[in-house]
């Protein structure tokens, strides 16, 4: 093994920053081993060294700074490890280190969904490695394998539990009855929600991740803007329990595919059958379910956040960079973004629905629904319940396969029915008839 040793610089020593360099530290002699050289954090940056942090890490004093040129500048370090978030501003030193012939890590998924392009391009210009395992799933690998061991698949299909924050305040939901509120509190009282959690519980956060995985999946360049998203705010616990008696769990997905050289691309609560692997997944953790043409049904899961398992799948990036720096192979692994294929608008796609209703109680309000709903072209599979309390009742039901406009259609004509209180839940169901 060479002496020579292959100097880093981190950017951002937060949760993630402090995640990587622990890493780093606890498997130093391993990561030489497997690089061939020794692998040494020489600079970490941060405009807060004041603030707690998970780990208590040995850093002299020469290796703090609050200036982010002390890494982009060095000419010693090759391999720039962005843990900032963000955009701003993270989206300027990325562009900087790569402008000055350094390699670049990250686990930013708001800057590759939103600026993968021009980075890639900046990278490959100069045969410089971008990796960014750690920007989806935390520290479960997911994209290694869809651009070198599945590669050899035509991908149909990629659908996830991408948000553990969700799936934690869904799982609260749906085992213990909680509204929403409570479960939203115990998942900030616990860590997994942040202060402000509208990029968690209103699907942003995972929007960003399915540009990522779409992108790669399907060879095209697929836009955040160009994914309908929802988020879970509107749901309730009794949707939990009207599920669960379908035979549904309540799970938001982040779903995509490919037909007719068309994508899909959303983010929503979905209804999704209790018996599908994904359904299974409890709690703050992560799952990926991927379709290929000739590997069949795959599923990755694991911890999908947090400051040890994306530290994980960021020192997993540096090695491999580090492999490459050391045989003058870096800017092998470039953009696959081939194609142009369009993302269909929400209106097209065709599923099931639930839909939960209040009205009154009183005879022919089923009728009414049932002849609005005949007069858009949609079918009903069953009637769950109509509950009665006082003047008021609430109805309950699941559709056939339609079109998401003729559901729209008819919802907005439901909402205007005199019988019609409120129109409390429309989600979507995965599976067939």
């Amino acid at each position: 093994m060479s002496d020579k040793p292959i100097y880093l610089g981190i950017l951002g020593y937060g949760k993630i920053g402090t995640g990587t360099y622990k890493t780093l530290l606890d498997s130093q002699e391993s990561i030489d081993r497997k690089v061939g050289h020794p692998i040494r954090v020489k600079k970490l940056v941060d405009v807060e060294w004041d603030r707690p942090r998970p780990f208590d890490l040995p850093i002299t004093p020469a290796m703090r700074s609050t200036n982010a040129d002390d890494v982009l500048d060095d000419p010693d370090i090759a391999i720039v490890v962005e843990c900032i978030g963000g955009t701003n501003p993270a989206l300027g030193f990325v562009l900087k280190a790569l402008r000055n012939g350094k390699n670049v890590v990250t686990s930013n998924k708001e800057l590759i969904a939103r600026h993968g392009k021009e980075l890639f391009d900046a990278a490959a210009e100069r045969n410089l490695d971008l990796m960014f395992e750690g920007s989806v799933g935390g520290g479960i690998p997911i994209i290694r394998p869809l651009k070198s061991c599945l590669a050899g698949n035509r991908i149909q299909r990629v659908m996830g539990i991408v948000n553990g924050t969700t799936n934690f305040i869904l799982t609260r939901m749906t085992q213990e009855k909680a509204d929403y509120a409570v479960a939203l509190a115990e998942a900030t009282r616990l860590g997994y929600a942040e202060p402000d959690p509208t990029n968690d519980v209103e699907g942003f956060d995972a929007a960003f991740k399915l540009a990522i995985l779409a992108s790669i999946a399907f060879e095209t360049r697929v836009r955040v803007e160009d994914i309908h998203r929802e988020g879970i705010s509107k749901l309730a616990a009794r949707d939990m329990e009207y599920a669960a008696q379908l035979g549904y769990t309540v799970k938001l997905l982040a779903i995509a595919c490919e037909a007719d050289g068309q994508l899909e691309a959303r983010v929503h609560p979905t209804f999704l059958p209790s018996d599908h692997p994904l359904a299974a997944v409890s709690g703050p953790f992560n799952a990926i379910f991927v379709r290929g043409s000739s590997v069949g049904e795959v599923m990755f899961y694991g911890q999908g956040a947090g400051t040890m398992p994306t530290g994980s799948a960021m020192v997993g990036d540096i090695i491999d960079v580090a492999r490459n720096i050391c045989h003058g192979s870096t800017g092998r692994v470039s953009c696959t973004c081939f194609d142009e294929k369009p993302v269909r608008p929400i209106e097209q796609l065709t599923t099931r629905y639930y839909l939960r209703v209040q009205v009154a109680d009183r005879p022919g309000v089923l009728a009414a629904i049932a002849t609005v709903f005949g007069e858009e072209g949609v079918s009903i599979a069953s009637v769950l319940q109509v509950a009665a309390s006082g003047e008021n009742a609430e109805i309950v039901l699941l559709t056939h396969q339609t079109q998401e406009l003729r559901m729209q259609r008819s919802l907005a004509r439901l909402r205007k029915l005199a019988e019609v209180h409120e129109v409390s839940a429309c989600i979507r169901a995965e599976g067939e008839d």
